[in-house]
């Protein structure tokens, strides 16, 4: 039976290599063997699929011939992984697998992680402004909860003339190491000592207020600079404002999604606004100069054309939204609704059938 490589690792047929690999990443980590929930078999098909996808001449010829391309050419095998391919990386146009990459994806986190393990959380909030507000910069103030460095220890996480002494559990070196058995083999793994938090060296005392951490949960108030012309959706980075990392490490990044309300007179449209304006019929008819409060609230009169119908848009140049980070603003333009009247007084009807005897 026909298998389906990209069915498999649940891209496109037309997915990019590197859209390719981040699926294989994903799926090997969800189906490991080693993790709960893990699954042998599902695991191997994942293998075999991202071989040929991942292989730019292989996943040429199984684009052209389907998966019975490998019995001439001896393709892919589900029986297993070949070190090799540990070892050298998966050959490929999508670059190398290495190692370290491998660590990450089946043990939850890897290296990488861990090296960074005392850094302090990421952290998303999202806030709402009216669309008036993005006409001009301004500062709004958040309170998040989020870790803080402890003002008790200076972050130290040791009680003040406290002592340091060696950690009796990786024996000051700050690490240790573990022997992991899996199906692919044993893997000898160094991490990061638990009881010292790579340190090489625990309190005598440890801080009474954050329990030897260097951080503590606090609610803080956190100004945020908008610029002006800011659409919804956009998120705005403050380094080193997310959670305090432990013991002094550095602090994670703050990322604020702001969200721009729904306005019930103005539609945005990129930098451009656009606006619903009903007139009369005599004034679809004659014409006339209307007056109109902008997103600004300013007034400004608007010229109507005579002769003109349901749904003519007029514009009104630079009364849009500022244009992000440079010079400049959108336009307005207004959409002209004409309204035909729900009743009528006698003498309107009247009005009416004359101009129905004259052809209008």
């Amino acid at each position: 039976m026909a298998k389906d490589y990209y069915n498999t690792l649940g891209v496109e047929k037309n997915a990019t290599p590197e859209e390719i690999k981040k699926a294989f990443y994903k799926l090997a980590h969800k189906y490991h063997p080693d993790k709960k929930g893990g699954d042998e078999n599902k695991f191997k098909e994942i293998n075999e699929a991202y071989q040929v996808l991942s292989d730019k001449n292989k996943r040429a010829q199984y684009d052209q011939f389907g998966s019975n391309f490998n019995n001439a050419q001896g393709g892919p095998s589900s029986q297993g992984f070949n070190w090799e391919d540990f070892s050298s990386g998966f050959s490929g146009g999508t670059g190398n697998i290495d190692l370290e990459d491998l660590f990450e994806m089946f043990q939850g986190g890897g290296q990488r992680q861990r090296k960074n393990s005392k850094r302090g959380n990421d952290l998303e909030v999202e806030i709402s402004i009216p669309l008036s507000s993005v006409l001009e910069n301004q500062v709004k103030k958040i309170k998040i909860n989020k870790f803080v460095t402890c003002t008790h220890c200076n972050g130290k996480g040791a009680e003040a003339g406290s002592n340091f002494k060696t950690c009796k559990t990786c024996s000051g070196r700050g690490t240790i190491e573990e022997v992991r058995k899996t199906f692919l083999g044993a893997f000898r793994q160094t991490r990061i000592c638990p009881d010292c938090d790579g340190e090489g060296k625990i309190p005598e005392k440890i801080c009474s207020v954050c329990g030897g951490e260097g951080r503590v949960k606090k609610e803080e108030v956190i100004e945020i600079q908008i610029e002006k012309g800011i659409d919804t959706n956009e998120v705005i980075k403050l380094q080193g404002r997310g959670g305090a990392g432990k013991k002094g490490a550095e602090a994670g990044d703050l990322y604020i999604r702001v969200i721009i309300e729904e306005d019930p007179v103005f539609e945005r449209r990129g930098d451009d606004l656009l606006m619903n304006l009903p007139i009369s019929i005599s004034q679809a008819v004659l014409g006339d100069k209307i007056k109109i409060k902008t997103l600004e609230k300013s007034e400004i009169f608007v010229k109507i054309p005579n002769s003109v119908q349901t749904g003519k848009i007029l514009k009104v140049s630079n009364r849009g939204i500022p244009h992000f980070s440079r010079f400049g603003r959108g336009d307005l333009y207004i959409q002209l609704i004409v309204e035909i009247p729900q009743k009528l007084t006698n003498e309107q009807k009247e009005l009416f059938q004359k101009l129905k005897k004259e052809g209008l």
